[in-house]
């Protein structure tokens, strides 16, 4: 049985900032701020200072102390960013501003499969086309989601709230559009889900935590209020890694559809387990640091990381605020594209937005698009790197022309992610310092509750120092980028997947094949920052080429 004693004394020396914890310690826990404990707080962050400077800190760490009292006394909600959004514009870069109409290239027919579950697991662009003809109602397609979520989102612990009524008014609101003769693009009555940590008002936002199971946050995302404003149908709320870590949540363990006895992944488990299984036809998923990718490996799905400040995250759970980015999981390349098209755009709510165009155009030519791949990451005998370069193979016989190139930086990159341990620990303060974090069911030493403790020693100074060699690497991958359109990797290639998350730049996850073991696998294309068509070009041609996208969970083809 834990010591309450010894927790609750551990839990107050992690309140205080390096310099104050162990004077807890050294002052035998009298809360005295004194040299002695100011000299054994030095080697936690590797400085060293004379008695003298010691004597004088003194009165200063008091005077902090008191500032941090006092800010604890107040109460502020997970939604409120610093007053220091991050900016990933490299100096001089200005995105395209002008949109234009996307020319989508969507099949003018689509056969309508006899049987539900072939229906199911159409694409987006296909779902669309049926719609437009008429072929089949919205009411119609979201009750064969529901069916199927009742059916199968239990097996897979993937589903935190089934939205059945609210989508089937939305869906009859939909269908009357088109009697009228409205139809609002290809979202038009198509069915999605989202993962649990976007608000919606009137339903539970649990953020996949304990501590949140019955929370209800009295606003709406603005990425459901777009969705919604194309014609989309929000039907589910899906599971992810408690406070966005992996697939592990209060209710379980999101299952991944291809393996049963394996976790889909995080932390947009549900979302991506969701889709694979046919739940819905695209859901929305968000990542810090590999969050759509990873899921989207597992479960052979295609992910698209947006560029830092496309998407708004107003109304979203923050993890790190200079971090976080929301984006599409579906069957395609095509889908990702029409729906980052829908979620686009700057929201003033949203202080990292950036006003950026989106412009998509079937017309142009893939053999325009000069592309690059990390010769080294394609190397060696790791587990997937045969069916990673039978990917550049594929598109070698598609008449591209590749060119090798190498991944290099003049910075440490793993030192930065500070940044997302010193901004995730501020962002759940309150459930650090009042206990709750005990409630989580992940308590290992690389879980959050440990992170976020461990990040009360991180000092103020190596947390801007970080993020100053942020801004080199930003420069840095801009040289690199700005002379190709896409640049292929393996998705777990070297360190591409942190540095990319820093810089914010947009990546796609496509599925590429099998293991032995039936593991699906996946590769990543990247671009330039705000150059996500170029991804959907490249992926749509790929995917066109290939059938990889198409294949189904044999449990769950029913």
């Amino acid at each position: 049985m834990k010591d309450f004693t010894i927790n609750r004394k551990w839990r107050i020396i992690l309140l205080f900032p390096t310099l104050l914890i162990l004077g807890f310690i050294i002052g035998k826990h009298s809360g005295e701020i004194s040299p002695s404990a100011i000299q054994a707080a030095e080697s936690i962050f590797g400085i060293a200072f004379t008695p003298a400077e010691r004597d004088s800190m003194v009165q200063n760490l008091q005077n902090y102390h008191s500032s941090y009292e006092t800010m604890r006394k107040q109460h502020i909600e997970n939604a409120v960013a610093p007053a220091l959004p991050f900016n990933p514009l490299p100096h001089g870069f200005i995105p395209e501003q002008k949109q234009t109409n996307p020319a989508w290239g969507l099949p003018d027919q689509v056969a309508l499969p006899e049987l539900e579950h072939d229906i199911a697991y159409l694409s987006l662009a296909e779902l669309s086309t049926l719609i437009k003809n008429r072929k089949i109602s919205s009411q119609k397609l979201t009750q064969i989601y529901i069916d199927r979520i009742k059916t199968h989102g239990d097996t897979l612990q993937a589903v935190i709230s089934l939205l059945e009524n609210e989508a089937m008014d939305q869906a009859k609101a939909m269908d009357a559009e088109l009697d009228a003769g409205q139809y609002r693009g290809p979202l038009h009555g198509i069915p999605y889900g989202i993962k649990d940590l976007f608000a919606v008002k009137h339903t539970k936002t649990t953020w996949g935590a304990m501590p949140y199971k019955d929370q209800e946050i009295d606003e709406t995302a603005a990425i459901v209020d777009k969705l919604n404003e194309a014609g989309g149908v929000l039907l589910v709320k899906f599971t992810l890694g408690a406070l966005a870590m992996g697939d592990v949540w209060y209710g379980g363990v999101t299952k991944n559809p291809w393996n049963l006895s394996q976790g889909a992944s995080g932390s947009s488990a549900g979302s991506a387990s969701g889709v694979s299984a046919a739940l819905v036809p695209y859901a929305i998923g968000t990542e810090t640091l590999g969050s759509i990718v990873s899921p989207s490996t597992r479960n052979g799905v295609t992910g698209l990381r947006p560029t830092f400040g496309r998407v708004s995250k107003h109304g979203a759970m923050a993890l790190s605020w200079s971090m976080d980015k929301i984006g599409p999981i579906s069957r395609s390349a095509l889908d990702n594209g029409i729906i980052l098209h829908a979620l686009n755009g700057v929201d003033k709510r949203d202080k990292s937005t950036i006003s950026a165009a989106f412009n998509y155009d079937v017309d142009k030519s893939v053999k325009d698009l000069k592309i690059g791949y990390f010769e080294k990451f394609f190397e060696g005998d790791r587990a997937t790197n045969t069916i990673d370069r039978r990917v550049l193979e594929d598109l070698k016989n598609m008449g591209l022309e590749l060119h090798p190139l190498d991944l290099e930086t003049s910075v440490n990159v793993s030192s930065m992610l500070i940044t997302l341990y010193a901004e995730g620990a501020a962002a759940f303060d309150e459930l650090t310092r009042t206990d709750l974090d005990d409630l989580l069911v992940a308590q290992g030493r690389n879980a959050w509750p440990n992170i976020f403790r461990s990040a009360r020693f991180i000092p103020a100074v190596e947390y801007i120092q970080a993020n100053r060699f942020r801004s080199i690497l930003i420069e840095e991958i801009h040289e690199l980028f700005k002379s190709y359109d896409v640049i292929i990797t393996p998705s777990y290639g070297g360190n591409q997947l942190q540095i990319t998350n820093l810089t914010g730049h947009p990546a796609l996850c496509l599925p590429n094949g099998f293991l032995e073991n039936g593991s699906p696998t996946s590769i990543t294309f990247l671009a330039n920052l705000f150059d996500e068509e170029k991804l959907i070009m490249l992926g749509r041609a790929y995917q066109e080429h290939t059938d990889w996208q198409k294949k189904r969970p044999p449990l769950f083809d029913r």
